[in-house]
């Protein structure tokens, strides 16, 4: 059986399209690999690519994206939304076909030594191919962002797993793994108050809300630590967002388990959680692709929720998920481009 890995680089550039296009063009210059959709965000001021292919093929192109972000971007003036350590922020691996997790993160070790090596960049690993397991979550990894790398490096416990641990202004750190098909998936709000956002993705994401006692402060465990009352969607990791260019609100999700929580179930839920507060929401944004299998999944849910026909179709069953989750209120949804079986297949 053909393998076949995707790699989804995100990289800390959402403006300017020209250095957008010159880094994901690098993709295209290695034989075997497919680039399939970049998706960047102004106020994010991050870019989402992604590409698929022969497994040696990715490492080789993810190497030359992130040889190319070194050029192009230069962190010390970098501002956006987004929670960022690098140029290249992220850099997984995410097996498809014929390929298993621990060969994923083979390939992540390989491509973070080389990086190491030849660029000198400081190079964490993440997810399944953590070298220590207060590494896996990919949110304690870049915990203080860009701004806090310098001092982090210093730190013992924090020597990078490849590469120097000095700091380089100009593009931070890399972090790169293997890791189970993330959904990152948005839910647009009706209100242009950034506190309800961020108050109502609290309330939805899997870490929850820290807990307060009767005078407002927040409740500290015995080791000093913020107490959190936990979340009702497992697998999901979100953030209360105002998108300055448009001017409202979205709950940016990421979905790292769909099996777990689907898109629909996510989206039911910050419905839910926005009613109680008096917003409405507007519809829903996949950020880079999505499995087909996730929004089978809401088909299937709306047809038992609302009693509908049965769709004669897969490609009806994603226009019936499309038009329930509003896949295209914000921006465009091609099933073509945004669902990775069809984007593989064309």
């Amino acid at each position: 059986m053909e393998a076949i890995v995707e790699c989804v680089p995100n990289i800390s550039e959402g403006r300017d399209q020209e250095k957008i296009r010159r880094i994901a063009n690098t993709v295209r210059t290695v034989p075997g690999v497919s680039l399939l959709d970049v998706d960047p965000n102004g106020d994010y001021n991050r870019c989402v690519i992604t590409y698929a292919g022969d497994p040696d093929a990715c490492v080789e192109a993810t190497f030359r994206l992130v040889s190319a972000a070194r050029e192009e971007i230069d962190m010390t003036t970098h501002k956006g939304s987004h929670p960022r350590s690098g140029a290249v922020d992220v850099a997984p691996f995410v097996p498809v076909k014929g390929i298993r997790m621990a060969e994923c993160a083979e390939l992540a070790r390989r491509l973070g030594r080389r990086v190491g090596e030849e660029l000198q960049i400081p190079v964490y690993l993440y997810e399944a191919a953590a070298a220590r397991p207060e590494r896996a979550n990919l949110a304690k990894v870049r915990k203080g962002e860009y701004e806090a790398l310098e001092e982090k490096l210093k730190a013992p416990e924090w020597t990078p797993d490849f590469g120097p641990a000095a700091f380089v202004p100009s593009f931070g750190c890399l972090i790169t793994g293997a890791r189970f098909f993330l959904v990152a998936f948005n839910v647009n709000l009706k209100t242009d108050d950034v506190n309800v956002a961020q108050d109502i993705a609290l309330h939805v994401r899997q870490m929850g809300w820290p807990l307060k006692d009767r005078h407002g402060a927040e409740l500290l465990s015995p080791t000093g630590k913020k107490v959190f009352q936990p979340g009702p969607l497992l697998e999901v990791k979100g953030m209360g967002v105002y998108l300055d260019e448009d001017k409202f609100c979205q709950i940016s999700m990421n979905l790292t388990n769909y099996l777990i929580t689907a898109p629909h179930i996510a989206f039911e839920q910050v419905k839910h959680e926005a009613a109680a507060r008096g917003v409405n929401v507007n519809g829903t944004e996949v950020v880079g692709l999505i499995p087909l299998e996730a929004v089978l999944l809401a088909a299937e849910y709306y047809v038992w929720r609302d009693g509908l026909p049965r769709p004669a179709s897969a490609r009806d069953a994603v226009r019936l998920a499309g038009d329930k989750l509003g896949f295209s209120a914000y921006r465009p949804f091609d099933p073509d481009k945004k669902i990775i079986e069809y984007t593989i297949a064309s």
